[in-house]
């Protein structure tokens, strides 16, 4: 399967938005960004959800801030590939400067993979905070409170529960009175300038998403002229399909593409010297 999912698979055209999604609901977390996932230790719980007991958690850092400690949980991430027979080159180099670009196309790559192995749905017997907290390491106990922590700010963040009910009418006339008007202008102010700065992101995701869809359509027009009865068998039709479908992230399929060409010039010029010969 791993090595079926091209570039011009419909996997690389999930939004960051759903990446971020599916990562913050399986594994109980609050990304906001996918070059947050640089580390790979998001990557190996991914797996670990995937695979359960396959990846030895207490070799993953949740806690790494440099280079050299996220090749150590790609290192893991690899390991995993390799036991589970996953042909799949993980381009560390890149993924450990935290480009967006690069870690969110591995993302995408990974959700295709992980959705294709249990369907897209999540096993609801998987604790993803008991497994971060696996091994007893006092990284991984550190990065357990760190956690819930996290989830229980998330919580009460979004929680309409009457407890956060009742303190706020206990509390609300003290702060109400407490705030004063120059406090309460510049949050206006604030506000307004976030929801402009939002518009203006809606605006550049729309176009963004306009023009990935212009080329994904002029991609699929080559495909299916390429596919007509007649020319799928031409070389040129062949050359252009081992670009579109090449799978090998490290390899364009340009010089596969080029093979063909070449193939088919030196048929041809062979049999023009057969029939000057002649």
């Amino acid at each position: 399967m791993a090595s079926n999912i091209g570039m011009m698979d419909s996997a690389y055209f999930v939004g960051r938005n759903e990446i971020l999604q599916w990562i913050n609901k399986s594994l109980q977390l609050n990304l906001t960004k996918v070059e947050e996932a640089a580390s790979g230790a998001v990557q190996c719980q991914l797996m670990d959800m995937t695979f359960p007991g396959v990846v030895p958690m207490h070799k993953v850092n949740f806690d790494g801030k440099t280079e050299y400690e996220f090749i150590q949980n790609y290192k893991v991430l690899q390991d995993v590939f390799s036991k589970l027979k996953i042909e799949k080159h993980i381009d560390v180099n890149k993924l450990v400067k935290a480009r967006p670009l690069d870690n969110l196309e591995f993302l995408q790559w990974l959700k295709r993979y992980c959705d294709s192995v249990n369907g897209g749905i999540m096993n609801e017997n998987y604790d993803p905070l008991e497994r971060r907290c696996k091994g007893g390491k006092e990284r991984s106990v550190k990065t357990c409170q760190k956690s819930s922590k996290s989830l229980q700010a998330n919580n009460m963040l979004n929680s309409g529960s009457g407890d956060r009910v009742g303190a706020r009418k206990t509390s609300g006339n003290k702060q109400a009175r407490a705030s004063s008007s120059p406090d309460r202008a510049d949050n206006s102010e604030q506000v307004e300038a976030l929801s402009q700065e939002i518009s203006e992101l809606k605006v550049s995701v729309d176009l963004l998403e306009k023009e990935r869809d212009f080329y994904f359509g002029k991609l699929r027009d080559v495909e299916i002229l390429c596919q007509a009865s007649g020319l799928e068998s031409q070389p040129m039709a062949v050359a252009i399909k081992k670009i579109l479908y090449a799978a090998d992230e490290k390899e364009s399929g340009l010089d596969a593409a080029q093979q063909v060409l070449s193939e088919s010039l030196d048929s041809i010029q062979g049999a023009d010297d057969d029939l000057l010969a002649d």
